[in-house]
């Protein structure tokens, strides 16, 4: 049974210390990293890597091509409102690796490890709201330095 979300809001990112903090936090507010709200989100994408040329002097018309055996998690982006008032918050939060999880409208949650690279903030207008740019780059490895997977799961938090 497939399914599709018709409409982007509201998806929202959480920071948290490892997975047993991410999966207790059950409403979605323990987030350890919480000062940003966000009005633009794009999760990470995928990529295979491209392809291993395969290619012998022994093909004789046709190039030859094998996938390569590791994924990337390609970076994610969001855009936020923030108050300067937690810029020191936000300079201690840098490179620092977290488990990540985006929660899409439906309640279903993208999972991963990684850390904020990025957080660029955008010209201050009178009439509007002050926004950042961030970047997240996926490390898919825990803390301990293990190889940890991206998890995808349906319903993970009541949004």
């Amino acid at each position: 049974m497939s399914s599709r979300l018709d409409d982007g809001f509201s998806t929202i990112i959480g920071f948290y210390a490892n997975k047993t903090a991410c999966d207790a936090d059950t409403t979605d507010t323990a987030s350890d990293f919480s000062l940003f709200f966000e009005k633009e989100v794009t999760p990470p994408g995928m990529a295979g890597g491209g392809a291993n040329d395969t290619s012998t002097m022994r093909n004789s018309i046709w190039r030859t091509k094998a996938p390569k055996g590791l994924i990337t998690l390609s970076d994610a982006s969001f855009t936020a409102a923030y108050d300067p008032e937690v810029l020191n918050e936000i300079v201690a939060g840098l490179n620092a690796n977290k488990y990540i999880r985006i929660i899409f409208p439906n309640g279903n949650a993208w999972e991963f490890w990684g850390w904020l690279d990025e957080f660029t903030p955008g010209a201050s207008v009178e009439g509007e709201q002050p926004t950042a740019d961030c970047t997240i780059i996926p490390s898919n490895q825990d803390d301990a330095g293990a190889e940890t997977a991206p998890i995808y799961l349906a319903t993970a938090v009541g949004h």
